[in-house]
């Protein structure tokens, strides 16, 4: 066995002589312990908050969507959407045109989006399975809108002797002030066959219906959209799909996958995940001074023995070694119990869900091999560090 490790690992076990250096050791192992449960535990909320969060627009984003290059709309031949049917890896695909409409329901007023869909768009989607009051409907007479909406018109659902109205303005050119203002918007009334709720602010923002209807109400011929929408076999096989499909239409669409279209979100979650862990990285730095001081504690207290190993041969820098591993098996094996205390809290919260944020919901969290490795790579890095600085204060004159 190296010597050097031997040394330390007997110095590990061995007590002290001196109670203070023992309290030190102990505060020191415990402080390494509770800071690398806490890194983990924090790294694991963040990993399901992030997922809780994303599920949410996993509900309304399909897995690929052609949007238009240029402007709100652009046009879809017969032959290109035979050409998209054709692609093997598209499970389904479904059309879309939205534009923003003026609500309205006994005198109060709403802004939102209309999105006309097809058919097909629940099985690109999974938009049909938030719907919390009456059911997904779209036809001629009948539409869904967001639980938001609904509250602040003050509408409920089936109301057929007063349905929602909506209001688009025409497409033309010139002033509003110069027209008569009657004449300058469409009408379509609507019956909410469902109310979907996700969040506020998607709960405020859509109303679906049929996208023939929606053509009619914006002045659109059948072939005007706003957006395709894709459901792949193996999103996998996005890149390959994205070739294909710009193939089609050239550069008329821009296509985005579902972390493309919300971007920001993205960014956001990261940039606070990236946050957290530095702030609790500097908590862990702050702490392992902790380390050094144990360690300069236990060189001092171990002094009579260093000089007789140096005194058989030891070299000075297999003495600084010895206090250097000793440093660093501190930091690595408290760092291991606080990330094993850290997983049996997180799969305590999996299986039962002891923390809620309401009461049927349990706090979302998630057990990530990589939140493991980044925890014990942290607190092993600084552990090395704490150890070199500390086990440097052995010289020549100490042991001599």
């Amino acid at each position: 066995m190296n010597f050097p490790l031997y040394i330390a690992k007997r110095y590990l076990h061995s007590r002290s002589s001196q109670n203070a250096v023992n309290i030190i050791n102990f505060i020191t192992f415990l402080v390494i312990v509770i800071g690398s449960a806490a890194l983990f535990i924090v790294l694991s909320g963040f990993a399901g908050l992030k997922t809780f969060s994303l599920s949410f627009t996993d509900s309304f984003d399909p897995d690929l969507k052609a949007l238009p290059a240029t402007g709100k709309f652009f046009p879809i031949g017969p032959e290109q959407e035979v050409a998209l049917g054709k692609i093997k890896e598209v499970a389904h695909f479904s059309k879309e045109l939205e534009e923003q409409v003026l609500l309205t329901h006994k005198e109060k007023f709403a802004i939102a989006v209309i999105k006309g869909v097809d058919a097909h768009y629940t099985q690109v989607t999974g938009v049909d399975s938030t719907v919390r009051y009456g059911d997904w409907s779209l036809n001629e007479l009948q539409g869904v809108a967001g639980l938001e909406i609904a509250n602040s018109l003050n509408i409920f659902t089936n109301q057929f002797r007063d349905p929602l109205k909506i209001l688009a303005l025409k497409p033309g050119k010139g002033s509003l002030s110069q027209q008569d203002l009657s004449s300058v918007y469409n009408e379509l009334p609507l019956v909410l066959s469902g109310l979907y709720a996700v969040e506020e602010n998607l709960d405020k923002k859509y109303v679906f219906a049929d996208l023939a209807l929606v053509q009619a109400l914006l002045e659109k011929d059948s072939t005007q959209l706003s957006g395709i929408n894709f459901r792949l076999n193996d999103p996998r096989d996005i890149l390959a799909v994205k070739n294909e499909i710009a193939a089609i239409f050239g550069d008329q669409v821009i296509l985005k996958d579902r972390r493309e279209l919300n971007s920001s979100l993205y960014k956001m979650l990261n940039t606070e995940n990236l946050a957290t862990y530095l702030i609790f990285t500097l908590v862990l730095v702050i702490a392992l001074f902790n380390v050094v001081g144990a360690i300069t504690m236990m060189i001092l207290d171990k002094q009579q023995n260093s000089r007789t190993l140096y005194s058989l041969g030891t070299t000075l820098r297999e003495v600084r070694r010895i206090y250097f591993i000793q440093g660093v098996l501190v930091t690595s094996l408290g760092g291991l119990i606080g990330v094993l205390l850290g997983s049996l809290l997180i799969g305590s919260q999996l299986a039962f869900g002891w923390l809620k944020i309401t009461p049927s919901l349990a706090y979302p969290v998630e057990y990530q091999l990589i939140n493991v490795l980044i925890v014990l790579a942290t607190i092993v890095v600084l552990g090395v560090v704490a150890a070199k600085i500390a086990s440097s204060r052995v010289n020549k004159k100490l042991i001599a």
